[in-house]
């Protein structure tokens, strides 16, 4: 599968075409909108959330319920485009570049402003922060909603939840199933497992915004159900743990990622790191830790997957840091434009689409992409075959 997302952050609507969905999969606007309002939730969000209330067009590639196998095109309209039809519009401005409004020639750190300006010579730097604000993850995630309906006809699951926002991290919490991760994250404002903790994360998002500032953190994204042998040892671009890893860093403000224990495998001898392997008759080779994150060379070895992303804080800050006017040269505070004081919650939302993307990606890939029943019958000789050799 692949998708393709185009838009403007203030522009009229944000679109994605989505190709290589197999036929005859159940598809219906309310399992795209529900994942589109599960983005636009979150203790910390900013004034945006409260004018958009994003919902789907599927203008192509289903129809009376049902996937046929050609392109699906989502769209999701801003209804904040009345009030930027003249700053946004399409047509030729007429009068002098100076004259448009809401012009920026001053960057803001940590944004895509000056440097995409340099790169694309843009004097007005609205041309590239309309494109690389975070507000295109919102088709990532109606993509990623289609990624999950077609994993949830094979029994894989997928969840995240957050771990940490500003120094403030949780404690690990013991859950039965990843269902009741689910729920448990849809209860909580900041999608945390620890009650405890999510008092302290509130309070620390609070703090930020009225210091004028923001906060950063960590998701964690679990998949659970997911076949042995997805992803490939033989090239380092087939290599699935590879491929979520960039996927995940492909979101906007994040900066690491982690599979399984991550990083604290340095710390620790291998002895302690490497999932010993065993085996009985009624579930075949399982392992008795997880702390490869389910992946090993590159493939998925039939435990949960498990993700974490690191986000930085939101760079847009109503205590704007010091820039330099592109025209003038001369030092000013940063343009502020509507913005969070915490985004984390969402992210673990986003970061949960492009994981689940990856991964049906690489179902596909290895059992077909033309037919619902063709796969299901596919993995089940797989599955047959493999807890039996």
């Amino acid at each position: 599968m692949r998708y393709l997302t185009a838009g403007e952050s203030h522009g009229p609507q944000l679109t994605t075409i989505v190709e290589g969905v197999p036929a005859h999969l159940t598809l219906e606007k309310q399992d795209i909108d529900q994942e589109l309002a599960r983005r636009q939730k979150g203790h910390g969000r900013g004034r945006r959330m409260q004018i958009e209330k994003d919902q789907v067009k599927i203008t192509s590639g289903v129809r009376h319920g049902g996937t046929t196998g050609a392109p699906i095109t989502l769209i999701v309209e801003n209804d904040d485009w009345k009030h930027w039809t003249e700053i946004m519009g399409i047509e030729p401005f007429e009068g002098e570049a100076s004259d448009v409004k809401r012009t920026i020639t001053r960057p803001r750190p940590g944004h895509a402003d000056l440097n995409g300006a340099l790169k694309y010579n843009h004097r007005d730097m609205r041309n590239v922060l309309e494109r690389s604000s975070a507000r295109e993850t919102t088709v990532r995630v109606a993509a990623g909603a289609v990624a999950k309906k077609i994993l949830s006809q094979f029994g894989i699951k997928v969840a995240s939840h957050v771990v940490e926002i500003g120094g403030v991290k949780a404690r690990d919490v013991n859950y039965e199933t990843i269902e009741d991760v689910q729920q448990r994250t849809e209860d909580s404002p900041v999608r945390c497992l620890d009650s405890d903790a999510e008092k302290k994360m509130m309070n620390a998002i609070d703090q930020a915004k009225e210091d004028g500032d923001s906060i950063g953190g960590v998701v964690e994204v679990l998949v659970e159900g997911v076949p042995v042998g997805l992803g490939s040892y033989v090239h380092y671009d087939k290599k699935l743990d590879a491929k979520i890893a960039g996927a995940v860093m492909g979101i906007n403000a994040f900066k690491g990622v982690e599979i399984g224990i991550g990083f604290e495998a340095a710390r620790k001898p291998g002895s302690e790191i490497h999932d010993e392997i065993t085996w009985d008759q009624e579930n075949g080779y399982k392992r008795k830790t997880n702390n490869l994150g389910g992946f090993e060379g590159g493939m998925t070895n039939g435990m949960p997957i498990v993700v974490k992303g690191v986000m930085k804080p939101i760079p847009t800050l109503y205590k704007p840091l010091q820039s330099v006017d592109i025209d003038t040269k001369e030092a000013f505070e940063a343009s502020i434009e509507r913005s969070d004081s915490c985004a984390v919650p969402a992210a673990a939302v986003v970061c949960e689409a492009v994981v689940a993307w990856e991964v049906a990606s690489a179902l596909l890939d290895k059992f077909g992409s033309d037919f619902i029943g063709d796969i299901k019958e596919n993995i089940e000789r797989y599955e047959e075959r493999v807890k039996n050799f």
